[in-house]
């Protein structure tokens, strides 16, 4: 007993390499999961290429630019999804981002009483929650028959303009456009919120010691110390958007006919995918393999800007 209480460096000595154990088997475990995150996505990509050849070296890069898709003839281009994908998710971004950073500004901001701001946070949050399936019925039964009235008046004022060119039928580009940005609203206000709600207060009371206004302090200290975390937000944002089917797919029209107006109805690659793959074979099945792996790079490169972009604001902050 009395060794115990003149040393007791023995039993810290255990609990220190006990820890050490720990510690070092934590991180091989967390290393071992995120290298089989990365195998994962590598062994998606090579079993989607591989079913994509056939295609590939048929159609080669042409598959890229052409906008027909023939199954009757075996005639496959994917240009006009890819087109849709892109500008649906271009649209619902900017039309998001202002609304949804704004949003996150306004929650996190001391504008509201608490008992106001709180159960608006769990609500935007909520958004999130909501199946697709039944923003595309909303969209449907309810956004379409409210903007008709609208687009109309565009499309008979302003028709000569290209994005105006074709009478609104309810179902388009457009219309598909606005529901996305309602889907990823939550995410960029949730991820923009944090990122705000996560910088310094010191900033802020060092700001107003300089006899900088709320404005000013919001505009020019606390938005570009917390950019980083909001380019991070909306780019997740984008590639929910690049990825979203169900919902597009009820709204977006499917046509594989391009056009440059926004009341025309498009296609995306995902809604091309779920509209047709239950029926393909053969050379259909690697043409759609083939768009599937244009839509995992097209992911993929945004995910990289998106780390780019957030890497290179770090190091201006610096």
């Amino acid at each position: 007993m009395a060794t115990s209480v003149d040393n007791p460096t023995g039993m810290s000595y255990r609990r220190t390499e006990f820890s050490r154990i720990v510690d070092n088997g934590f991180k091989w475990l967390t290393t071992i999961f995120a290298m089989g995150v990365g195998v994962t996505l590598m062994a998606i990509a090579f079993q989607v290429g591989l079913q994509a050849i056939p295609s590939i070296q048929k159609f080669g890069l042409g598959f890229l630019f052409t906008a027909r898709w023939n199954p009757v003839e075996d005639i496959y281009g994917a240009w006009t999804q890819i087109y849709g994908t892109l500008i649906t998710s271009f649209l619902a971004l900017l039309l998001a981002v202002p609304v949804g950073v704004g949003v996150a500004i306004i929650l996190s901001e001391d504008f509201l009483p608490p008992r106001v701001q709180k159960p608006l946070v769990f609500m935007v949050e909520l958004l999130a929650a909501i199946p697709s399936v039944i923003y595309g019925l909303w969209g449907i039964f309810i956004l379409a028959p409210f903007l008709q009235g609208p687009m109309n008046w565009l499309y008979q004022n302003f028709k000569w303009i290209p994005l105006f060119s074709t009478p609104p039928t309810g179902r388009g580009i457009y219309i598909a456009s606005i529901v996305l940005a309602i889907m990823i609203l939550p995410i960029i206000a949730a991820i923009s919120r944090d990122s705000l709600v996560g910088v310094s207060p010191d900033l802020r009371q060092a700001a107003y010691g300089l006899g900088a206004t709320r404005w000013e302090t919001l505009f020019q200290v606390i938005i570009p110390t917390a950019i980083s975390g909001i380019i991070g937000g909306v780019m997740l944002a984008l590639g929910r958007a690049m990825g979203e089917t169900m919902a597009v797919t009820m709204l977006i029209g499917n046509s594989s006919n391009p056009s440059p107006s926004l009341f025309a109805q498009g296609s995306t690659i995902s809604a091309l995918l779920a509209n047709q793959f239950a029926e393909a074979s053969g050379l259909q099945v690697a043409s759609l393999m083939y768009a599937a792996l244009i839509l995992f790079g097209l992911t993929l490169l945004v995910n990289v800007l998106a780390e780019l972009l957030v890497r290179r604001v770090e190091i201006k902050k610096i």
